[in-house]
């Protein structure tokens, strides 16, 4: 995966050198995909914040088949959003050792409370 700074030659020789696909980066809708897309890029990866869905959509109606994941976002309706938009495929960043063991906690309090 190459990341929203790498330059068109960059990835053209990476396209040269290896046999795997390559996945680019999107930060934000000033992202040339086009010359990205030319030099050798297999699959868009969207990772916009709050504007994922919207670059989505927008990369969708130039590219109509080309492969696109996207970040989900938080929450159940910002994925629903990012999936309507056109994205093939969403990553989604599960919640952290800190929020799992805190609702762990509070399940293990409600039991004691309960006098279990």
């Amino acid at each position: 995966m190459v990341n929203a700074p790498t330059d068109v030659q960059t990835i053209r020789t990476i396209n040269k050198m290896i046999d795997i696909p390559i996945i680019y980066t999107v930060v934000s809708d000033k992202a040339d995909i086009a010359s990205r897309i030319e030099a050798g890029v297999d699959i868009l990866n969207v990772s916009g914040g709050s504007q994922t869905a919207a670059i989505v959509a927008d990369i969708r109606k130039s590219y109509p088949d080309f492969p696109i994941m996207a970040t989900g976002g938080p929450s159940l309706e910002s994925v629903e959003e990012t999936i309507a938009a056109g994205a093939n495929a969403i990553t989604f960043t599960p919640p952290s050792n800190a929020e799992l063991f805190k609702i762990k906690m509070d399940k293990y309090r409600r039991t004691e409370e309960k006098g279990y």
